[in-house]
């Protein structure tokens, strides 16, 4: 089975967390960052694993940049 590394970008939301695959625009949520984490993992798989070839290709980011800057205020 291949294997393919994606990215998690994890938000707290509340009392949860929100987890985003953005290579794929897929989320999930959980009560930690640890499960919310697991359950994109397992979100992500069920896509590959469900979704049509062409929805996967359309879908797919090939180049995600996640960075920090700081934004002047007040």
């Amino acid at each position: 089975m291949a294997m393919t590394s994606y990215t998690a970008i994890v938000e707290k939301e509340g009392t949860g967390y929100v987890s985003l695959c953005p290579e794929l625009d897929v989320a999930s949520q959980g009560d930690t960052v640890e499960s919310a984490t697991a359950n994109l993992k397992e979100a992500v798989e069920l896509f590959l694993e469900c979704a049509d070839p062409a929805e996967v290709e359309r879908r797919h980011h090939t180049q995600v940049f996640i960075t920090r800057f700081e934004a002047a205020h007040g």
